[in-house]
């Protein structure tokens, strides 16, 4: 008697076991994306889905941090985890000879599905058109609000109600291309755009899953999706160190609100003569002191085990709960009365 082992092959839309073709539907996935945003929705599809992921994209090691260490992507490091093949080209530009070199490697790939998160780099045309379904962006924003770089931040700093997830059709735009799935999530006054980014990415994840569940839920997505109104579209422009420094002149809820989506980078700081002092967290202050009427934007009306209470726009006061000076960690409210380094009618 002839004895046969039970085994699995996985080939181009099948999966056969024993001998027998048991589905039909399996997506051969291309994976594009760079840090911990795109690294869980790397391992969801990897954890949820009975495709392909055939290989996998993300930017080039580099060096960061104080040692100047090289340092390879969140994505870089599951993908290694799980064995997959890797590629991390410069650029898919023509006019560059690793450009084209990363452009023929792409293509020579049998690819179903794209799918890109933060993965930082532009693609042309010849990548967008290689995968048989197109590129499926997983974007931080309920396009067409907030397209760009920095969506999750700007959406904090714009005292936004609500953002989420939008799966995309790619095309040669900046986030314009048609939209297959929108999922929503609150914006709450503690969150900042470390918090969001956390819940965002588990969402985005989940929504990746949702849309290849099988080939023909991808099918009817791609089939019912929708087309952007370009009379809503806001841009969500890179950020820059210079735009986190605190403007007393604005009002004490738009203070929050910045520092709320400046954190974790590039972190709101007061700047003074000597230093720049770093602000973690503040809230608008319920009360405003009757001194606040004759004070300059900016000037410290008190301090308190609750926290450094200042003047700012609009007649309105911010209590600032966490401080940092140079070489030193954040300061609670306590420490900063026991530092003894503010006064009050100091001006910030």
């Amino acid at each position: 008697m002839i004895c046969f082992k039970s085994y699995i092959v996985k080939s181009h839309n099948v999966i056969i076991r024993d001998s027998q073709i048991i589905r039909t539907d399996v997506l051969n996935i291309l994976f594009a994306g760079t840090p911990e945003f795109a690294a869980i929705a790397l391992k969801a599809l990897i954890n949820n889905t009975s495709h392909n992921i055939i290989a996998v994209y993300t930017q080039p090691d580099r060096k960061s941090g104080r040692g100047q260490k090289v340092h390879c992507s969140e994505v870089k490091q599951l993908a290694l985890l799980h064995n997959l093949t890797i590629y991390q080209p410069n650029s898919f530009k023509k006019s560059t000879n690793d450009g084209l070199i990363a452009q023929k490697e792409l293509l020579e790939l049998d690819i179903d599905v794209m799918v890109v998160a933060a993965y930082g780099l532009i693609l042309p045309q010849e990548v967008l058109d290689a995968p048989k379904y197109g590129c499926l962006n997983i974007h931080g924003s309920l396009l067409p609000r907030w397209r760009g770089a920095a969506p999750i931040q700007r959406a904090v700093a714009a005292q936004d109600n609500e953002t989420g997830i939008t799966i995309m059709k790619m095309d040669l735009g900046l986030d314009t291309g048609d939209m297959l799935l929108k999922t929503s999530c609150p914006i709450t006054v503690q969150d900042t755009s470390t918090s969001l980014y956390e819940k965002l990415a588990l969402q985005g994840a989940a929504a990746i899953c949702q849309v290849l569940e099988t080939e023909q839920t991808l099918f009817d997505y791609l089939q019912n999706r929708q087309v952007q109104k370009e009379s809503d579209a806001t841009y969500a422009h890179k950020l820059v160190k210079a735009e986190a420094k605190i403007d007393w002149q604005l009002s004490a809820a738009q203070i929050c609100a910045n520092i709320r989506a400046f954190n974790a980078w590039p972190i709101a700081f007061i700047e003074t003569e000597q230093y720049n002092l770093r602000v973690w967290s503040a809230e608008i202050s319920p009360d405003t002191p009757t001194s606040a009427h004759l004070a300059s934007h900016g000037e410290i009306l008190e301090i308190n085990t609750d926290g450094v209470y200042i003047c700012c726009g609009q007649n309105s006061v911010i209590c600032i709960t966490s401080l940092q000076w140079p070489n030193a960690k954040p300061f609670t409210p306590q420490q900063i009365m026991q530092a003894n380094k503010l006064h009050v009618g100091q001006v910030l």
